[in-house]
């Protein structure tokens, strides 16, 4: 059983930076891939950024250039670096585990194991 925990949202202004970070225990031998995710009021989940236990790393399109997902080497900690934020990146961002296939990494269905997620607010 893998159990994730979120912790660094909050408030920033737009062109400002935060790092969310993701504590993983209980680590599965099948996961093969981690990422981050994000929902809006209102609307879908959203795939943000995927990596895989090799390091090949997946942007879904409003995280490129912008955002890197990045795990330590102990595979404890997944973290997202955010720059350059924007009103639109407001949402809930949840930290996600998965035994994923060779495609559509970015899919919610890949992820079996979630955080209960971290806030991020951006005002213009």
């Amino acid at each position: 059983q893998v159990r994730l925990a979120e912790s660094g949202g909050g408030s920033v202004q737009a062109g400002g930076s935060l790092r969310l970070s993701c504590v993983v225990s209980g680590y599965a031998y099948s996961t093969n891939c981690m990422a981050w995710f994000r929902q809006a009021p209102g609307q879908e989940r959203e795939g943000v950024a995927v990596i895989r236990t090799s390091g090949e790393t997946w942007y879904g399109d409003s995280a490129k250039g912008r955002f890197i997902i990045a795990q330590d080497n102990s595979k404890s900690r997944l973290y997202l670096h955010m720059n350059n934020l924007k009103p639109a990146d407001t949402a809930m961002y949840y930290c996600a585990a998965g035994a994923c296939g060779d495609s559509d990494l970015l899919r919610r269905d890949q992820y079996t194991s979630w955080g209960q997620g971290t806030q991020v607010t951006v005002s213009s």
